[in-house]
């Protein structure tokens, strides 16, 4: 096989030839180290390369194949972590000025999942200072450049998970999820991002941003590999409080059961409202192909989507309790944020203890009538984003910009996002499928029906990362 082509395997082609001996994980780790060294310096995907660490981990794989001691279907496969996972004796910086020396003695609980499904570690990758943004910049340690166009942003806030996957510097990577940071890059880098319910996953050891709405996710090239990625992390883990003692299922068992006969609910507003004509057009292509497998589609009013929007109390949480983790920074070291996150920092005066109990109470009975507004449907479909990446020079950061993914974090949900085609520029759409709390499995399989039914799945990008 061609030494150029290693990097666009993706884990599921790589265990079959990891077992056949038609490939060996310490020549797919070379090839990812020599493309990263390649690319790192225009990329800024990663903050931190864990080259030794990964050659040792690749040769022990290695050595663990030949004497028969298989422990999954991610032994040996190179994947990165968002830099907001601690890693025993490797820094965290948290995308921060302040923790860019941060040596954590323990690891994070889905760094220990990873390690114990036998994954290759490649790195931590770049992301938004502290998580805190949608678009991917650091003015820290450089904003990543879309895969697509590198004029463009590769959104956030796990930028660099989403440029890493997408550019082959990675075959797999953990991103969080707060308010879509981990849907977000993978609409912009036209990837899989699936973004679990809380408590899914557990967060012990990732830097928190908002403990009410964080979550972990996998990314990657393929639905089959962010489902592998997600049953390697999710479920109870000792000594982890946040991850709940819930039955995972059997994900990769229906995984790719037909979808004919399940219930698609599509939302106009406010999921479509105000969508790039392209991005809509190939959404409602999308939802064609579903409803050719045999979906049942059907349109579908959601007014708790429609109020939380409105109201933006998921933002005012959000901003409290970030406020809250970064405190005594912001007290003692203001400099060292960023200008852009030390604004978003700021909490409206005279937000109160009361307030933020009747913001809980309403969030409360907003999942409550949310669930039983969805008992009757599979998933809702739209787009992740309502347009693609924009361009860095455009952004205007001082102004707040409509991202419905929040919404999802806020109703309690879970979603997966899936390339659904390419606008006339060039840039990846996403189509966001959202389901029940902890129905990950059913997104999975909705996902995987449609990817296998189109071809956007062998796109890579071209031009500057060949």
């Amino acid at each position: 096989m061609a030494q150029h082509a290693l990097h666009f395997l993706t884990a599921t082609e790589l265990a079959g030839l990891y077992r056949s001996g038609h490939v060996s994980p310490v020549a797919v780790t070379e090839a990812y180290l020599e493309r990263i060294h390649r690319y790192q310096p225009d990329t800024n995907a990663f903050i931190t390369v864990t080259a030794d660490r990964a050659r040792a981990g690749a040769e022990a794989a290695e050595l663990a194949f030949r004497s028969g001691n298989d422990v999954g279907p991610l032994h040996g496969v190179p994947i990165a972590l968002k830099d907001l996972c601690d890693t025993a004796g490797i820094r965290t910086t948290s995308g921060a000025l302040a923790r860019k020396d941060d040596v954590p003695a323990t690891s994070s609980t889905v760094a220990k999942r990873l390690s114990r499904a036998g994954t290759v570690l490649l790195g931590k990758t770049n992301l938004v200072e502290y998580a805190f943004g949608p678009f991917g910049v650091n003015p820290h340690f450089g904003t990543p450049p879309n895969p697509w166009d590198p004029e463009r942003v590769p959104g956030g806030s796990s930028s660099g998970s989403g440029l890493a996957v997408a550019a082959g510097l990675a075959a797999a990577a953990i991103g969080t999820d707060t308010g879509g940071s981990v849907r977000i890059p993978a609409a912009y880098c036209g990837v899989v991002g699936l973004k679990t319910t809380t408590g899914r996953i557990g967060t012990r050891g990732v830097t928190p941003l908002s403990w009410t709405l964080d979550t972990v996710g996998p990314m990657a090239r393929c639905v089959e590999d962010v489902a592998l990625m997600y049953v390697a992390i999710a479920g109870a883990e000792a000594g982890d409080a946040t991850a709940l003692d819930l039955p995972v299922g059997d994900v990769m068992g229906v995984l790719k059961k037909d979808v004919a006969g399940l219930r698609l609910a599509v939302v106009r507003e406010p999921f479509f409202s105000g969508a790039d004509p392209e991005v809509a057009s190939l959404v409602e292509d999308a939802i064609q192909v579903l409803a050719g497998l045999g979906a049942h589609v059907g349109e579908m009013a959601f007014p708790e989507a429609v109020q939380a929007e409105r109201e933006e109390d998921n933002l005012r949480l959000l901003r409290t309790e970030a406020v809250a983790v970064h405190r005594e920074a912001l007290t003692e070291a203001p400099d060292t944020f960023g200008s852009d996150v030390r604004a978003r920092l700021q909490v409206e005066p005279g937000l109160l203890a009361v307030d933020l109990a009747e913001i809980q109470r309403k969030r409360a009975e907003m999942m409550r009538t949310t669930a039983a507004r969805l008992a009757d449907v599979e998933a809702v479909v739209g787009p992740t984003m309502l347009s693609p990446a924009p361009r860095l020079r455009d952004l205007d950061r001082g102004e707040p910009h409509r991202l419905l993914t929040r919404l999802v974090n806020w109703l309690g949900l879970c979603a997966v996002s899936v390339p659904c085609g390419f606008t006339s520029q060039g840039l990846p759409v996403g189509l966001q499928l959202t389901g029940k709390p902890y129905d990950e499995a059913t997104m999975l399989r909705l996902a995987y029906a449609y990817e296998q039914a189109t071809e956007w799945r062998a796109s890579h990008p071209h031009g500057y990362l060949p």
